[in-house]
């Protein structure tokens, strides 16, 4: 499938001046930034701090966001509209992502140097973090699509929020709820793992474990994700 970069190009500037204009939504940006700011100034434990500050930025900035900027042009009617333009599938979600994965980018990363984080190995660290990012687009994108509005978004990311935020702490009851075991491998439960390998020490399956099954996850959300986005464009 062709991807056409001036379309792409085009679909991320009209989401950033939107998304510029709505503070309501643009506030969410502080949000990953206060919490680095809160653990760091009550001398949080490293581990378990910055575990709790990626996986609640991924839902409230990186899927919140998303899925309002799907959403809102469902509910403006323009969604339609831009599917019967000739930009492609891909145009269209590469597009409507980018704005998303570049704020989730560089907020984290203020985030993660104010807080202080020094992670094991800085290219797993990295690699995870831009899958995870990934991720949580396509659960954005699959919120935003099964949204009207813009309320609609912001209660429909509430199952990723209880899911996948709550995922590593379920996971702690394994021992006395065998059945737990499976919330181990979410990819927030993943995220956990690997920022508590220590700094020496470690094996490069340590490393691989949650790498890989963080991609699984993206890859199989962000195909879920390309498949509704197209059912979506038939069903019009």
């Amino acid at each position: 499938m062709s991807i056409s970069l001036k379309r792409v190009r085009a679909i991320c500037v009209k989401d950033y001046k939107e998304f510029s204009r709505n503070y309501a939504i643009s506030i969410i940006l502080v949000f990953p930034i206060f919490f680095a700011v809160l653990f760091r100034s009550v001398g949080a434990s490293l581990p378990a701090a910055s575990g709790f500050l990626y996986n609640i930025s991924f839902v409230l900035l990186t899927c919140f966001a998303q899925a309002c900027l799907i959403a809102e042009e469902k509910e403006r009617n323009t969604l339609r509209s831009l599917m019967m333009t000739p930009a492609t599938t891909m145009d269209v979600l590469i597009g409507k992502s980018t704005l998303v994965f570049v704020m989730s980018v560089v907020v984290l990363a203020i985030a993660t140097y104010i807080f202080g984080y020094e992670p094991a190995s800085i290219w797993a660290f990295v690699t995870t973090i831009i899958l995870s990012i990934v991720l949580y687009i396509a659960a954005g994108t699959i919120c935003g699509l099964y949204s009207k509005t813009l309320l609609e978004a912001s209660l429909s990311i509430l199952p990723v929020a209880f899911v996948f935020t709550g995922a590593p702490g379920g996971a702690l009851l394994v021992n006395d709820y065998p059945v737990f075991k499976v919330l181990d491998y979410m990819p927030s439960s993943q995220l956990i793992h690997l920022l508590e390998i220590p700094h020496t020490g470690f094996a490069a399956r340590d490393l691989l474990k949650p790498l890989l099954i963080t991609l699984a996850w993206t890859v199989v959300l962000s195909i879920v994700s390309v498949a509704l986005y197209q059912r979506r464009l038939k069903d019009e």
